[in-house]
């Protein structure tokens, strides 16, 4: 059972790139933005309630995932507002059901970023798609990233296609 945990900043692909892993290996695509937008709806980003149901919502999915024996992948930009520890408690609840969870980093530079934020299909799921508040916020999401746990591989997705990075990390699938 595996955790496929892939994270990175703002447009670096995460979602087209879980897609293409989702076709690849037939595991179930579990997108930050379905929970995000869920609660969204209800309460403003980064309000009380909005920072406490959407954890909820996502350490329920992982921990029913985990007892089942699911194999899944989860896309997440790590941004303030979401606990420091959240990664490594989701990893464990992966380990303490004899999984693991692969962390998978995608990156890619500000200045390419920021040519692709204001794209028509990142409106879709509500995703940040101002250029000044991605330059606002770029110091806090670089920190938040730099925090997370050990990725198992990291792929610039400013030098290589969302099917080229999903082959590759398909491939960590089949060999673990």
């Amino acid at each position: 059972m595996q955790l496929l945990f892939l994270y990175g900043p703002p447009a670096a692909g995460k979602y087209t790139i879980a897609k293409e892993v989702a076709e690849r290996t037939g595991l179930p695509l579990f997108h930050n933005h379905l929970v995000v937008d869920a609660v969204a709806s209800v309460f403003p980003f980064g309000s009380e309630n909005f920072v406490r149901l959407r954890e909820q919502f996502w350490i329920e999915i992982f921990r029913a995932a985990a007892e089942e024996g699911r194999s899944l992948i989860f896309t997440f930009q790590p941004e303030p507002s979401v606990a420091a520890d959240f990664p490594k408690r989701v990893a464990a609840l992966y380990s303490k059901a004899g999984g693991e969870t692969l962390f998978i980093r995608l990156r890619l530079s500000l200045e390419e970023q920021l040519n692709r934020i204001d794209s028509v299909d990142r409106a879709r799921f509500g995703k940040l798609r101002d250029r000044r508040l991605l330059l606002d916020l770029h110091e806090q999401f670089t920190a938040c990233e730099a925090a997370m746990p050990e990725p198992r591989l990291t792929i610039d997705t400013g030098d290589v296609s969302a099917e080229t990075a999903g082959a590759h990390i398909a491939g960590l699938v089949a060999t673990g």
